[in-house]
């Protein structure tokens, strides 16, 4: 090994530093104690309360520690931790904050059994390691972000999802794989393309997307020349494949392997790699065309376990894939309220699959089942005017280094008020959703990730759903499917359907972003709630046909069952939900104060006072 090879591997740990891992491990334990307190996994008690502060003391399942914060106590049960507070006893005496002690000393406690706690405790080492990087290699301030592109907006999300501990643990790449293929190390990648024979490889499209077109249009002329020679080369016809793109990592360490088989009988044949350079989104496996941004989303299996599963693709739901998103395209496009919030998805509209008849006979879940299947997206920017920006919702949670919150920025930039922008941001968001629940009871997966916001002057005029087919759910068993969509039919009672709101929406979002907007931007809690439920109630009044709808899926229920997503994970970090039937999986504990409730009525009175005013 030269001095240049050692200097490189060097610089590839350069982030892991004493003073940045103690910060990101203080940080983390941070989220942990508000997460699993959250989730009423922890034993807390109420030492002091001063003004709005709270002291507590954690116990945790060794006598001789514990652990002292101050908190603020927020809607939803949200604890909002003064992290520079967090102190850690140990026989009254303090010792380091330390994230991979902090899981076990509250193992027992957690419920993590003893064969899932390594797996679990090498995420949160990733989780760890990837915020320490993120943290050392900060391009932007949030300031900054303001005016950054849509791409480099994506890259620089440090969080991922608001609500897991252990959100980032992509077990399976080494160090020089993190560096190649993590979003936030800016890199770029090319696909890996190989063919596979026809008697195993299955391609599906809406439509207007044929698999002739696709490719044209994917590969360009050279390429797919060149792609169809080397087939011709090998003595095979060209007619009897269908051509895979192929994440590189998932090529090197799964199909060249697993599949030799298939490699060895010609049933897979390796082609070579294209020109255009791909970014890895914060959904990691799904892969934007530097190159020309205009072309589809690529989104590869990539057999990495990610937050509690293995982030492949079935072929077998690909087969469905582009079915389901021609029948929501058309629903959208014909719904009036829809059209006028401008609310849209990114249609998956082609997908490729192979089968390995060997682990077939194991059962179609099983993860080797899912390691060779692609799909195309289409790209958000066919869904914008010149004038509009894009920007992925999970930015609108995102803090820098200094703690300074990009959506404050983004409201002191559009120069309207607080109020304003919410009631623009709640209009694009909140409102299609909730039309989609209650007119066609069409329940999505809409996270931060999941949505791209469409801007005008920094001001969000509407939302684009991603991540479609394979995250929604029909509740209404009176609608209308085609056959290959009638997995997304889930029988549930209404007290659950509410649950799309008050669990993905208040719990996993709004939580957040009120707590950003109070601690950050100075707002009221309460005004924020109020508003939220102003557009509920403004939305309801606005379809009276839907009244007894309104009444049975009741968002203004004083308490909704508590949803545990840590419980999820803790119970089986390998696969945390049946994805057959995710309902049945859920974990629940308890129950949350719903935080609009209070203002249904003084929200209605005052619709009744200003309709007096102006009839007299």
């Amino acid at each position: 090994m030269n001095t240049s090879d050692t200097l490189m591997l060097s610089d590839q740990i350069s982030h892991l530093t004493p003073k940045v891992w103690s910060l990101v491990n203080r940080n983390l334990i941070k989220k942990a104690i508000a997460e699993f307190s959250h989730e009423l996994l922890l034993e807390l008690e109420l030492l002091e309360h001063k003004e709005n502060w709270k002291t507590y003391k954690l116990f945790t399942d060794i006598p001789e520690i514990f652990y002292f914060f101050n908190a603020k106590q927020g809607a939803l049960n949200h604890l909002h931790i003064d992290s520079s507070s967090i102190l850690k006893m140990k026989d009254n005496k303090e010792i380091e904050l330390d994230a991979l002690d902090f899981i076990l000393e509250l193992k027992n406690t957690l419920g993590i059994h003893d064969d899932m706690l390594p797996t679990y405790m090498e995420e949160i080492t990733s989780t760890l390691h990837g915020a320490a990087y993120k943290y050392v290699n900060q391009t932007y301030t949030a300031n900054e972000l303001v005016e950054a592109s849509f791409q480099d907006v994506e890259r620089s999300m440090t969080e991922g999802h608001p609500c897991f501990v252990a959100n980032n643990g992509r077990n399976g790449f080494n160090i020089r794989q993190y560096h190649d293929f993590a979003p936030e190390t800016h890199m770029t990648l090319s696909l890996i393309w190989i063919a596979g024979h026809r008697t195993k490889t299955d391609y599906h499209s809406v439509p207007a997307y044929n698999y002739d077109e696709l490719m044209r249009n994917e590969l360009g002329k050279d390429a797919l020349g060149m792609f169809t020679q080397k087939l011709i080369d090998l003595g095979l016809h060209p007619d009897d494949y269908i051509f895979i793109p192929v994440h590189p990592w998932q090529w090197d360490t799964k199909i060249s392997t697993i599949f030799a088989q298939d490699i060895a009988q010609q049933n897979i044949v390796f082609l070579g790699k294209t020109a255009d350079k791909y970014a890895a989104q914060q959904s990691i496996r799904t892969l934007f065309n530097r190159t020309h941004p205009e072309k589809l989303y690529v989104k590869t299996a990539l057999s990495i376990l990610n937050m509690g599963f293995m982030r492949g693709l079935s072929p077998y739901y690909m087969q469905s894939t582009p079915v389901i998103t021609d029948w929501i395209s058309n629903l959208l496009q014909q719904d009036d309220l829809l059209t006028e919030t401008g609310f849209t998805m990114l249609g998956e509209i082609a997908t490729v699959g192979y089968r390995n008849r060997y682990y077939e006979t194991l059962g179609k879940t099983k993860a080797h089942n899912k390691m060779l299947s692609a799909l195309w997206r289409e790209s958000p920017f066919s869904k914008i005017t010149s004038n509009q920006t894009l920007m992925t919702m999970a930015a609108f949670l995102h803090l820098d280094n200094d703690q300074n919150s990009l959506v404050v920025e983004l409201i002191k930039a559009s120069s309207v008020s607080v109020e304003i922008w919410l009631e623009r941001y709640l209009h694009a968001y909140l409102t299609p959703l909730l039309h989609c629940l209650f007119q066609y009871e069409l329940v999505y997966m809409p996270h931060g990730e999941n949505l791209i916001m469409v801007l005008e002057n920094n001001i969000p005029v509407k939302a684009i759903m991603k991540d479609i087919t394979e995250e929604i759910a029909v509740f209404d068993e009176t609608m209308e499917l085609p056959d290959e969509a009638k997995r997304l039919y889930v029988e549930v009672n209404d007290e659950i359907k509410a649950l799309a709101i008050f669990t993905d929406v208040f719990d996993c979002f709004f939580r957040f972003l009120s707590d950003i907007l109070v601690t950050q931007g100075g707002y009221s809690e309460a005004i924020f709630w109020k508003q939220v439920a102003r557009c509920i109630t403004t939305y309801q009044q606005s379809k009276p046909e839907l009244l007894d709808k309104f009444k049975r899926i009741d968002l203004f229920a004083p308490e909704f069952k508590r949803c545990c997503l840590n419980r999820l994970q803790l119970m089986n970090t390998k696969h945390m939900l049946n994805l057959a039937d995710p309902v049945e999986s859920l974990q629940f504990k308890g129950t949350i104060k719903n935080p609009i409730a209070q203002y249904k009525n003084e929200i209605e009175n005052e619709k009744s006072d200003t309709s007096y005013a102006t009839t007299k």
